[in-house]
């Protein structure tokens, strides 16, 4: 008689998910199944999670919630076995997990604030998530996402600071810092606070933590004062991830993103030159409506430029009610052959970035095993075995097969 979480998306819902264990403490033989609304192949894994339940333990009480089911109640509530749908704003409430509580899932375009809670365990992870933020209030073409996560709110940082004081007492050496839109964080709260204040306070106010790493990006709004902590703080992993999506302005625009591929080339620059050897990853999609074989060059050779390591690359898919759903499409058989282009593309860069880490000491996080994650967020294979969530010195001594190999220091 067990609680079950089968966990779709993002880093905050990995955050929810473990939210919810805590609240759902008591709550027997269910599954709840928190969805991701990014992606139609997202939705499909999480339908056909709930059927494979249904099928394999019909006594179990399937629980719905996560973007998806925010967006689309009804659908979720439709599908075998489906006990209860819970909107993003319900499944954190501890009433919802009280004995005999019914489906509810609220209007998210009206929530006001976003509550913290005490996370202290992430099962089967070395590395801690914080939510400090939910919600977005701008509008890309393709993204449906608002419409499940509702309108920016932000943690308070003392709230924030509380959270993560609690995670490093719990024995966890690194946290994310996530959200919807991190670098939106503050407008809401008294005094305006931004990103980079709240960082600078964690890392002040926590002082045992010896990691701390951000989660995606938008280049054109990065903070003077996160400018200073990744240039000067060494505790802030040297490490971005950029909210990228396209490397040509016209597609930029028709997404209606924040930044042109000048505003993304910029924070490049200015990244490298204020952490020299800073890692830089980068999210992309391929094939959006009206993309060219021209405009996609523009963005396979912006990557290539840049030598960007880290790339997060989506195939365009179509989200009903989304502005980019109603424009020209690209055939999906060539949405996947770009996206495979710019895989390889990303590869290339990735073996040129590891193969420059050959003989330095590098921070390693310890997963599992003899598995882990430097600093830059490069995977590496240790030859001896480790405990779990430590953070250890290593020395780079070869790469194999996409990961750096090392021993210890």
């Amino acid at each position: 008689m067990t609680l079950d979480i089968l966990t779709f998306g993002c880093r905050l819902n990995a955050y929810e998910s473990e939210a919810m264990r805590g609240l759902a403490q008591g709550v027997t033989d269910t599954v709840i199944v928190n969805t991701c609304a990014v992606t139609a192949e997202a939705e499909r894994q999480a339908r056909q999670a709930i059927r494979r339940v249904a099928r394999e333990r019909p006594d179990a009480r399937i629980v719905v919630t996560g973007c998806a089911a925010q967006i689309d109640p009804g659908a979720w509530a439709a599908l075998p076995g489906v006990h209860r749908v819970l909107g993003n704003t319900e499944k954190l409430l501890p009433e919802s997990w009280a004995e005999g509580a019914g489906s509810e899932v609220g209007d998210i375009m009206r929530a006001k604030e976003t509550a913290a809670h005490l996370v202290t365990e992430f099962a089967g992870r070395a590395r801690a998530f914080l939510q400090v933020q939910q919600g977005c209030d701008h509008r890309c073409t393709f993204c449906v996402i608002p419409f499940g996560r509702g309108p920016n709110r932000s943690v308070p940082i003392g709230a924030a600071v509380a959270q993560a004081r609690a995670l490093v007492e719990s024995g966890f050496q690194e946290i994310v810092l996530t959200g919807v839109d991190i670098v939106s964080y503050g407008p809401d709260l008294p005094g305006r606070p931004r990103l980079g204040q709240l960082a600078r306070r964690l890392l002040a106010q926590v002082p045992d933590l010896k990691r701390l790493r951000l989660s995606s990006l938008d280049p054109a709004a990065i903070d003077e004062d996160l400018w200073r902590l990744i240039a000067e703080e060494p505790r802030l992993m040297p490490h971005l991830h950029l909210s990228l999506q396209a490397g040509s302005d016209l597609i930029l625009k028709r997404m209606k993103r924040r930044h042109l591929t000048e505003d993304a080339r910029a924070t490049i620059a200015r990244a490298r030159a204020a952490r020299p050897g800073i890692a830089i990853g980068a999210d992309l999609i391929a094939g959006f409506p009206t993309e060219t074989e021209a405009l996609f060059q523009e963005t396979l050779d912006f990557v290539v430029e840049h030598a960007l390591p880290y790339l997060h690359v989506f195939p365009y898919s179509e989200r009903p009610g989304t502005p980019a759903a109603r424009m020209p499409a690209v055939p999906k058989p060539e949405r996947k052959e770009r996206a495979a282009r710019l895989r390889a593309a990303g590869e290339d860069a990735s073996r040129v970035f590891l193969a420059a880490q050959h003989d330095k000491i590098v921070s390693i996080l310890t997963e599992s095993g003899q598995t882990g994650h430097t600093e830059h967020f490069a995977p590496v294979r240790l030859t001896v075995e480790t405990r779990p969530g430590q953070v250890l010195a290593g020395r780079v001594i070869g790469t194999e097969q996409g990961s750096l190999l090392a021993e210890a220091a």
